[in-house]
Order: C-alpha cells, then structure tokens, then sequence
C-alpha cells in the first residue's frame, strides 16, 4: 500500500468514525470506487488495526477529563449509594456497549456477508439518514446527558446492533436513537461518541489477536503508523466539530450527504 494510500484512508476513517456518515461504508467505498484491490487478508486486517488505534486515541485523547471522572466515580459507585451522576452513566456506557458486542461477536462476519457490497450499503446511507433527520426534526428535545437512564442506555445500545449493517454509521444509529429519546443534540453526540469507546477498543483488540498470533505483514509498519496518525487526527477534528457543529445546527448537513453518497453511488452501480 503507497503512503498516500494509507493517509486517504486513514483519513476516512478518523472522520466518518466520529460523522454520522457510516466509516465502515465509506471504508468499503472508496477501494472499490477508486479500484484499490491490492491488499490481501493479512495486509488489510494489519491496516484495520492501526486505523481503530487511530480512532480511538483520538476520542480518548479528547474525552480524557471527562473519562477520568468516569472511571473514578464508576469504580465509587460499585460500593456507594446512590451513586454520583457520573458514576452512573460510566456504567451506562457500559451496559449500552453490550448488544453490539454480543451480536457483533456472533454475526459481525454475516453482515459484511449480507451488506458489504456498494448497492446496500447505499441503500443503508439513505435510510439511516433519513431516520436521523426524523428524529432530529422532533421537537421537544432538551435532555441533558445527565438524564440518560438506564433505560436509555439500553435502547441505545440496541440500536448501535445495527452499525453492525455497513452504511449505517455507529454514531448516526446511536445519535439517532438519542435523539428520538429526548436528548438534545449535543447530549445525543457526546453520549454516542463516550459510549463508543467501549466498542472501538473491542474490535481493536479483537483484531490485535489476529495481529498477534501473524505479526505484522513485512512492509506494513510505517504504512500502519501513517493510518494511525492520519485516523487520530482527523478523528479528534471529527469530534471537536460535531460537537461545535450541533450545538447551533442540525445534522441536515450530514443527511444531505448520506442522500447525495447514496443516490452517487446506485447510479454508478446502474450505468
């Protein structure tokens, strides 16, 4: 893989990771669009390992104060009662991980199977985009983070089982679902990018076994340390801009290009 190979998609990864326009879609996309076939398995696992360290450097980097509190009040909360309002929702991000992770572990494989290809995940772009502007078009919606409960965090994590579909979008799923359950929009973000934590060092860790037991492929180190850098990055700008961006703004925006990728990519798949 060229360094600029490594940057474009590192790149892709670190924005639409933390934008809810669907990483794994885009990742899927541009090889395909741009005929960048030359990877084999080994190759691409390796690469996919460097680009989620990448993504998740970024939102701890960026969350780090807050991730802090967590952790700390999280652990009081094991033996204090009532627990202090951040150490309950450490453990709701907590709980809200587990259905992607439980499904992903079994089906994961089945859903690349099933939605890999360039027609649904189109398909999923432009739907999953207009739920999201559904649920943000609601009115009524003022909730803070700190009202999350753990009702909350559960339907939330049900609807992250379905980033599991390439095209979706993690964030977008869960933002959507946030929003649909009252929080602001913000709140929505921010819960949606925290919560992520758990799931992105999952798959990272996961795939740091493959990585393990093979080693890394000969002539992949620096290109991995290019995705890595270029994913933390771009990951961190996607997040500080999401969450400056909701704060006056809908996530018309971020519609408006699922609707656009999606109907680009039919028509090219028609012709």
């Amino acid at each position: 893989m060229p360094w600029w190979q490594a940057v474009v998609l590192g790149l892709v990864q670190g924005l639409s990771e933390f934008l809810p326009i669907s990483s794994s879609g885009h990742l899927r996309l541009v090889p395909w669009a741009f005929g960048w076939d030359d990877l084999d398995e080994s190759h691409r696992r390796a690469f996919d390992v460097a680009l989620h360290f990448g993504t998740l450097l970024a939102v701890v980097a960026y969350f780090r104060k807050e991730l802090r509190r967590y952790v700390i009040d999280g652990l009081s909360a094991l033996g204090r009662r009532p627990a202090s309002a951040d150490g309950r929702l450490a453990w709701y991000f907590v709980v809200s991980s587990l259905p992607a992770a439980v499904v992903g572990f079994v089906l994961e494989s089945r859903f690349d199977e099933w939605f890999g290809d360039p027609v649904p995940i189109a398909v999923s772009l432009i739907v999953f985009g207009l739920l999201l502007a559904w649920a943000d078009s609601r009115g009524g919606r003022d909730r803070d983070i700190d009202s999350v409960r753990l009702r909350d965090a559960l339907w939330i994590g049900v609807a992250q089982v379905l980033a599991l579909n390439p095209g979706t979008s993690r964030s977008g799923i869960t933002i959507t679902a946030g929003r649909m359950l009252g929080l602001r929009r913000e709140a929505a973000a921010r819960f949606a990018f925290v919560m992520g934590i758990p799931v992105i060092t999952g798959a990272f860790a996961f795939e740091m076994l493959g990585l393990v037991a093979d080693g890394v492929p000969d002539g992949l180190a620096v290109t991995m340390a290019i995705g890595v850098a270029t994913a933390a990055v771009s990951g961190w700008l996607a997040v500080w801009g999401t969450l400056r961006l909701v704060t006056s703004r809908t996530f018309a925006p971020f519609v408006a290009y699922r609707c656009l990728l999606g109907a680009v990519v039919l028509i090219a798949v028609a012709l």
